[in-house]
């Protein structure tokens, strides 16, 4: 039994499809990407984490004032900082420059040299 393998040639090829960068849309307009999501629940997550886990956390105002304490409970607008041997605070977002784990070095201009104090020795 004698089989031949058929192919196409060049020309029936490019005839069959169009060359690229003159597709056709596909729709009644052009299409684009969807609208990333107006809420991500990212800042819902991270309160919820610390709140379970009691993580001690050093807020920074917009001020350069920085609060310590733990975050009992949030809202929309503000935070309640339960603070140790100091008064609780509600703390409104907008006067937050930003906040971080009490104890990471790195997140407050730490020296990085990795023995967590703060020192400058080597």
């Amino acid at each position: 039994m004698n089989r031949k393998l058929f192919r196409p040639t060049l020309t029936e090829v490019k005839e069959q499809y169009p060359p690229r960068g003159t597709h056709e849309p596909l729709g009644p307009g052009p299409r684009k990407k969807p609208a990333p999501p107006d809420q991500t629940h990212a800042e819902n997550f991270y309160y919820v984490k610390q709140m379970q886990a009691h993580t001690p956390v050093a807020v920074v105002l917009t001020d350069g004032e920085v609060l310590r304490g733990i975050v009992e409970w949030y809202d929309q607008d503000c935070i309640k900082l339960t603070r140790f041997g100091s008064p609780n605070l509600l703390v409104y977002k907008h006067s937050i420059k930003y906040l971080y784990k009490d104890g990471d070095e790195a997140a407050h201009g730490g020296n990085g040299n990795g023995n967590g104090n703060g020192s400058h020795e080597s």
